[in-house]
């Protein structure tokens, strides 16, 4: 089976950029989750590690490293794990594979490798220059947080739909990291939600 794995780092991004692909794939997946999280904990993710247990996919094609992980330990490890089962990673961005034609890429190990250091790095540049304009903004005068007199009571943000939904997948008894992605809010919304209930 040929698999296209793609990632969008928040719930409101819709991966369209990902259909200036035209390859013919057996099955095309989205995670809309941040790199940050290790990838056989997302959604999808969870999916294609068990179809490549199952030993059902041959290649798997990424449109950059960086949707792989941000984090260059897991993102190591991840592409260690799809060359012991075997399967040719493509990069598309990088005009690359780990094994084409069945055979070990002898520079595969040296590129993937800096590429996910890089990614990394990118990620906290991103990180340094949001808090950056966040101190920027205020002393410019601008205030974090809430508007005045913006506060919604108890009662009203428990019975937000998103709220609801909250409450009814901490019945079922989801984490709350999973109730986070499934609903599509932050980890400290959902424990407000516990909290109040």
């Amino acid at each position: 089976m040929r698999v296209k794995y793609n990632r969008v780092s928040t719930f409101q991004q819709t991966g369209n950029r990902f259909t200036a692909d035209t390859t013919k794939y057996d099955l095309v997946l989205l995670d809309k989750v941040s790199g940050t999280i290790e990838f056989k904990e997302r959604e999808k993710g969870k999916l294609l590690t068990k179809l490549i247990e199952e030993g059902k996919v041959f290649e798997l094609t990424f449109e950059e490293l960086s949707r792989v992980g941000r984090n260059t330990g897991d993102c190591i490890r991840v592409l260690e794990w799809l060359e012991e089962k075997e399967i040719n990673v493509i990069v598309r961005n990088l005009g690359i594979q780990s094994r084409p034609n069945g055979v070990k890429n002898p520079i595969w190990k040296m590129i993937s490798s800096v590429m996910s250091s890089l990614y990394e790095m990118e990620l906290g540049n991103i990180r340094e220059r949001t808090m950056v304009g966040r101190q920027v903004y205020v002393q410019r005068g601008g205030k974090l947080g809430r508007p005045a007199n913006t506060n919604e009571s108890n009662i009203d943000f428990l019975n937000k739909e998103s709220s609801i939904k909250i409450r009814k997948s901490l019945e079922k008894g989801l984490t709350i990291r999973q109730i986070s992605k499934i609903v599509g809010v932050s980890s400290r919304t959902v424990m407000k939600v516990k909290k109040l209930i």
